[in-house]
């Protein structure tokens, strides 16, 4: 029994050893983030300044692979599914919270299909209009205008079931307006057309719409949050624009596909933090209206959790269906 004994410490020593080694040797060749959605859109803005963060740190390059469609559950489905051998992450955001309260029959569960890494960006929502298609300059006219011409103005969002819809609808509810929405497929194209003038506003993340605002080539009305966002101080909230209990935000984070080594995840968490704590990330994040987040593993997943539950009873109360 002696000898099994320490064989069997012996044995457990050398895994212990093997998976410090493995984790001090990965990452060995380029990591792939999969990003859920289009290519210039509020999860892009946060997603490529990390990825060249991490890129300097772990001496590999990190890969953004956009998969867009059905609010973001394409590319959920398709990580979820990637090989867990550490060389595939996957950029989710909070739209995968409302997913489960939209898409039924999802072949994947956020819960149990991913490990839950850390928070990468909470960036608030905005009130944006395109400033020749929309006369209004305050909140309150905006909501006068929607209520003189129900379902005469639109909307884009980055898709059915995402932030950006759930944004708009709580909008209608607590305005009592009727405003027809425009889906798209991501946030990038969505914002497109709204800066081209192709569709009248958005309730965008304000990561994605600040470069825009700033240039002149939207309107900013207000923001969905309980305090003025250090990026635009001038802009006023939605409840001191005149519409209370008006606030949402996003939030981007990362995942690993469930059985992604330990050890990785630990790594990768460690590298996250680094990166977060940088102070190019602190700048851009700044300039992108988000404060830099601190909310890893454990405390993320029960996060994720009460985020499916809160964005369920919100679907239901908006009556928002799969399209």
């Amino acid at each position: 029994m002696k000898k099994a004994f320490v064989a069997g410490l012996a044995a457990a020593a050398v895994l212990s050893v093997a998976s410090v080694a493995q984790a001090q040797s990965w990452p060995t060749r380029g990591i792939t983030f999969v990003v859920p959605f289009a290519a210039g859109g509020g999860t892009d803005a946060f997603a490529r300044p990390l990825a060249a963060q991490l890129d300097q740190q772990l001496g590999q390059r990190i890969i953004i692979e956009n998969k867009a469609g059905a609010g973001g559950t394409v590319g959920a489905s398709a990580a979820s599914k990637a090989k867990p051998d550490g060389y595939t992450f996957f950029v989710g955001a909070a739209h995968h919270a409302i997913a489960p309260a939209i898409y039924p029959k999802l072949d994947y569960d956020i819960m149990k299909d991913f490990v839950a890494v850390g928070v990468i960006a909470e960036p608030p929502h905005v009130v944006v209009v395109h400033p020749k298609k929309v006369a209004a300059t305050t909140l309150r006219e905006l909501i006068e205008a929607a209520s003189k011409n129900p379902d005469k103005m639109n909307y884009a969002s980055a898709g059915n079931g995402t932030t950006h819809h759930l944004a708009g609808e709580l909008f209608k509810i607590l305005s009592k307006t009727k405003i027809q929405h425009v889906p798209y497929r991501g946030a990038g194209p969505a914002l497109q057309d709204l800066v081209a003038g192709h569709v009248d506003m958005a309730f965008d993340g304000l990561g994605s719409s600040a470069p825009q605002i700033a240039g002149g080539g939207l309107r900013a009305l207000a923001v969905a949050a309980p305090k003025r966002n250090p990026a635009f101080p001038d802009l006023p909230t939605a409840a001191e624009a005149g519409l209370p209990g008006y606030e949402v935000s996003t939030w981007y984070a990362l995942f690993a596909p469930k059985g992604t080594p330990d050890d990785v995840i630990a790594r990768m968490t460690q590298e996250l933090k680094k990166a977060l704590d940088a102070p190019a990330i602190k700048d851009t994040w700044a300039k992108n209206g988000s404060p830099v987040p601190n909310v890893y593993g454990a405390e993320f997943a029960k996060f994720v959790a009460s985020e499916v539950e809160r964005w369920g009873k919100v679907v239901k109360e908006a009556g928002v269906k799969a399209e």
